[in-house]
């Protein structure tokens, strides 16, 4: 696989650096099954989500779901069968193997709370834009009516 160059995308933009990061993330193969388990992305609303995993046949004590430096893992580990229930399958169609599956969220989302039920995984996001990541109107002084700014002033305030 070839590296991609983003140099003419960055000229124009401040705070990008993690851009390659992302997109080595994003092209990187899995060591596992790419499809297992399916999911679902939704957006509830303006600012919330919800990913949903079908795992059929886990218990809620065999998931777990982890938040660290912006990536969301989900992982499942079955437990094996207990000692002299040996079961027979004829066609065994629902696949109950471990499983991990990982997603990258914004610096500004956050993982509110998770619930199982019907086979289904259900992890709710939310983004919270910081006060100082909202857009705001910067004044422009004239040179007529530029102040001159204390720093120490402001800083003791």
């Amino acid at each position: 696989m070839r590296a991609l160059d983003f140099t003419p995308l960055l000229r124009s933009s401040i705070g990008f650096e993690n851009l390659n990061r992302l997109v080595d993330f994003a092209t990187r193969l899995d060591g596992g099954d790419g499809s297992y388990p399916p999911y679902n992305i939704e957006k509830l609303g303006e600012d919330r989500y919800r990913v949903t995993l079908a795992v059929a046949g886990f218990k809620a004590d065999e998931l777990d779901i982890t938040v660290q430096d912006n990536l969301l893992t989900i992982a499942g580990r079955a437990q094996p069968e207990p000692e002299g229930e040996e079961r027979l399958f004829l066609h065994r169609g629902i696949a109950k193997r471990g499983f991990e599956r990982r997603f990258q969220i914004a610096d500004v989302v956050r993982v509110t709370g998770a619930s199982f039920s019907d086979g289904l995984l259900n992890v709710d996001l939310v983004r919270e834009i910081p006060e100082h990541k909202k857009p705001r109107k910067i004044a422009i002084n004239g040179a007529e009516t530029q102040d001159v700014v204390d720093i120490q002033k402001i800083a003791a305030e």
